[in-house]
């Protein structure tokens, strides 16, 4: 062996053999319970960074798992990742002087996914880096013919249901990247605003955006404020700057007396408080901020101006025509924002497809509450239980080019203004409308969130292996018995992998993501399938720097996960994310934890190199193994066989009950301050002496700590049981776990 443990020499050529050989696929075993996980599918357009790093806690449990003989799937997949990819698209875009209104939408959609296609295999590459015994021969594509028709079948089976539905209301839109996003994904931030206090007729009322004035359709008191109870169903006169106008004057407890002088001004197209207060009171409503972020030729001469521009010119003309009383200028309040760009969002009434999801979360918390799903750790069954309770309807409709378009066509023969009628299919082109039977049908532009399909994510994934697919979904009108379901999609998927591993083992993701992806999946696995999606959800906290902010390239504080993995091994970086970290908690990571793991992977590398020099000096047979005679054996050795027995039991109850960190730690304990430090330096007078005894019972433990250590540091691990001679030569990805 070499004297010092050389990373790079070793993974990329070991993780060749372990895939060559089809380690990596499920052996197949009637008596044995399977065990499986999909990966959450990372951007296949970007790099690893350290939250995919985390993939390590799912590796443990496979690799784990495999060991102890279970039928065992970890399922690889890619994620289109819609908006995040056509953001990224757009600014290269920009680069070269372009941007997406120069491609019509068939060219634009080729052009991303030739972008996409020419960087696919550098993820799947940096999953191989980092050790992940992922099965590579069912990867699949979140935009894979099959996937894409699972998703039509889900969205087709929701209409059919009455849960899905099309709506004109307020959306939360980025005019700059030009799409709406859901609830979730809107970004809340704290800013320091002026706070203009306007002349309103006999009122003076305060808000932070006079540009939208032009939208006003009503102004509106608490019912319960004495102040104002006297002007509740009137119409006043407005001195305005295209000259007066007249609103009428609304009692609605959505209104804060202590807000401002307690009236506000109701623009029902500009903010979503005011869009259900002008439902309530039938309000008129109007736009006056366009889907560009301009002001519309209701504004008259202020149409055409960006909002920001808009504002500082209408204030100043404000002032200037006595229409201001006054303004303060520290008012602190909290504005929804693009997470992506960091746009201010606008409220802008465009229709869109939702999910009537209480129907979904009802039963999502009723199979939380009846234990059918597990959370590690357990506080996050209530977190859990807290967002299905409260979730919104869900906006599926992206306005993005990149992704899954929706396959619903309206009829421009039989609809109308008021009512729009459209068909939805499952992606096959309508001829004919439904309803009148006219041919002038045309598809939706707007394409799927990407949650909506990635939501589908379990069984679509395992469906897709199906000949027919379609066929596995179950009915909207089957019996809605829980156990009649599940018995008529049994009987229908039989040697299937959906029938071998769905419902899966585990969910392991960030606890940053349990409302936008875990919560969702519960809910369309349960409705789709009749059966939870997994069985645990196991939930792994935020890497942060050493001083536990949160990491960024713009703050200079981001530790490349690849680069740690080129410098110190693979093996290292995977123990560092593990060691010293429950689940559920964010961590700290420096470079030093890393470069201190490093050193433990020499520590076993000097061991084993120990104990293939004193089997060359005791010139014994490199292809047999040594026999021990326990009960002739010293008491202290007989003691250390002892302590290692109990090691793997305790060990194998951690990684049981998901307590990676502590099963680390004890492993890492005892095998650097017992073995190595203690029982080795014990040892060697024997070992001088040839004792083959001493010598087979040191090979033995370091056997035991090497199969304990292959879930965290797979590489370093197998070269070693390779290298040491004595042993059989089955690898050790596939040998027995020792407890």
């Amino acid at each position: 062996m070499e004297k010092a443990y050389n990373p790079q020499s070793v993974e990329a050529a070991m993780y060749k053999i372990w895939e060559a050989g089809g380690y990596f696929s499920p052996k197949m075993d009637g008596g044995k319970q399977s065990f499986s996980i999909l990966l959450p599918p990372p951007n296949a357009n970007a790099d690893l960074h350290l939250g995919h790093a985390m993939y390590v806690v799912e590796d443990i449990m496979i690799r784990y798992h495999r060991m102890k003989g279970d039928p065992t799937l970890w399922l690889p997949g890619e994620d289109h990742a819609g908006f995040e990819t056509q953001f990224v698209y757009e600014k290269y875009l920009t680069k070269e002087g372009k941007s997406r209104f120069d491609f019509e939408r068939e060219a634009l959609y080729k052009n991303i996914w030739d972008f996409v296609a020419a960087n696919r295999g550098t993820m799947e590459n940096q999953l191989r880096r980092l050790g992940f015994s992922l099965d590579w021969s069912r990867n699949i594509f979140t935009l894979d013919p099959k996937i894409i028709a699972i998703v039509y079948q889900t969205f087709k089976k929701l209409f059919d249901d009455g849960l899905v539905y099309r709506d004109a209301r307020l959306v939360n839109y980025c005019t700059k990247d030009g799409t709406s996003f859901s609830d979730l994904e809107v970004k809340h931030v704290e800013r320091t605003d002026p706070l203009y206090y306007m002349k309103y007729g006999p009122f003076i009322l305060a808000t932070t955006r006079p540009e939208t004035k032009f939208g006003d359709t009503a102004v509106a008191v608490n019912p319960k404020d004495k102040r104002y109870k006297q002007w509740v169903g009137k119409e006043i006169t407005v001195e305005g700057l295209l000259g007066p106008f007249k609103v009428v004057v609304v009692a609605d407890s959505a209104i804060d007396p202590a807000f401002g002088t307690g009236v506000a001004k109701v623009t029902p197209f500009h903010d979503m408080t005011d869009f259900e207060i002008a439902k309530r009171h039938n309000l008129p409503a109007k736009q006056v901020i366009g889907f560009d972020g301009r002001l519309t030729k209701i504004a008259g001469p202020y149409a055409g101006m960006k909002v920001s521009v808009a504002r500082e010119q209408i204030v100043k003309d404000m002032v200037a025509r006595g229409l201001m009383d006054h303004i303060d200028n520290a008012y602190t309040h909290t504005v929804a924002t693009c997470y992506k760009c960091g746009s201010v969002l606008e409220p802008l009434p465009l229709s869109q497809w939702y999910i009537r999801v209480k129907p979904l979360a009802t039963q999502a918390v009723k199979a939380v509450k009846a234990k059918r799903i597990t959370f590690v750790p357990k506080r996050f069954e209530k977190i859990a239980n807290q967002w299905l309770t409260h979730f919104h309807d869900w906006n599926i409709s992206r306005q993005i080019v990149w992704g899954i378009r929706i396959p619903a066509w309206k009829c421009e023969d039989c609809s109308t203004p008021e009512h729009e009628h459209w068909i939805v299919t499952q992606g096959e082109i309508p001829i004919n409308c439904t309803k009148c039977g006219g041919t002038r049908l045309t598809q939706d532009i707007d394409t799927f969130d990407t949650w909506f399909s990635s939501a589908q994510w379990p069984y679509a994934t395992l469906l897709s292996q199906s000949a027919n697919p379609k066929s596995k979904i179950l009915n909207s009108n089957q019996n809605e018995n829980l156990k009649l379901k599940i018995e008529n999609l049994r009987t229908k998927t039989t040697g299937t992998d959906f029938d071998t591993y769905y419902p899966t083992s585990v969910m392991e993701t960030g606890y940053d993501i349990l409302p936008w992806w875990v919560c969702r999946m519960i809910m369309l696995g349960l409705y789709v399938t009749g059966d939870v999606p997994f069985r645990t959800v196991y939930l792994h906290g935020l890497v942060r720097d050493a001083k536990g902010q949160k990491m960024s390239k713009s703050k200079g504080n981001a530790i490349n996960p690849l680069k740690m993995a080129d410098q110190y091994g693979a093996d290292a970086l995977r123990f560092s994310l593990v060691f010293g970290t429950a689940a559920g908690n964010d961590q700290s990571l420096s470079e030093d934890k890393i470069r201190g793991m490093r050193n433990f992977a020499n520590k076993l590398w000097n061991i084993g190199r120990f104990i293939e020099l004193n089997i060359a000096k005791q010139n014994l047979d490199s292809k047999e193994s040594l026999p021990i005679h326990v009960k002739t054996l010293p008491n202290p050795q007989q003691k250390m066989l002892k302590s290692v027995f109990d090691l793997s039991i305790n060990v194998t109850n951690k990684m049981e009950k998901y307590r990676y960190s502590d099963a680390a730690k004890k492993i890492y304990d005892f095998t650097w301050h017992v073995f190595a430090d203690k029982y080795i330096e014990q040892s060697k007078k024997q070992l001088e002496a040839d004792d083959t005894q001493t010598l087979a019972v040191l090979i033995d433990i370091y056997k035991t700590l090497l199969k304990l250590l292959h879930p965290f540091m797979p590489f370093v691990t197998e070269a070693l049981y390779q290298k040491i001679p004595g042993w059989d030569r089955i690898p050790l990805i596939i040998s027995s776990w020792p407890a």
